[in-house]
């Protein structure tokens, strides 16, 4: 099955968690959380600080902090949005 990932955070993607560009439209790479109305929520955001963002919602859903972390260092980098 191939999933789509936010190229921001890596949170699996879809339609209505998509989010938006400039006009209203879609945006197929990035999630609500992390792209409005075409530009990023957070834009001096830097990938470390993505990856403390993103750990305590893994979390939530019953991920370890430690393996979490080495989730997130490993596949952020090879994110659009951290290239």
């Amino acid at each position: 099955m191939n999933v789509k990932l936010c190229q921001s955070c890596a949170m699996p993607l879809t339609e209505e968690l998509s989010g938006t560009e400039e006009n209203g439209a879609k945006n197929e790479e990035y999630c609500l959380y992390c792209y409005e109305q075409g530009a990023f929520k957070q834009p001096e955001l830097t990938m470390e600080q993505m990856i403390e963002t993103c750990i305590p919602f893994m979390q939530k859903n019953g991920m370890e902090e430690k393996q979490a972390r080495q989730l997130l260092q490993q596949h952020l980098p090879k994110l659009k949005r951290w290239q």
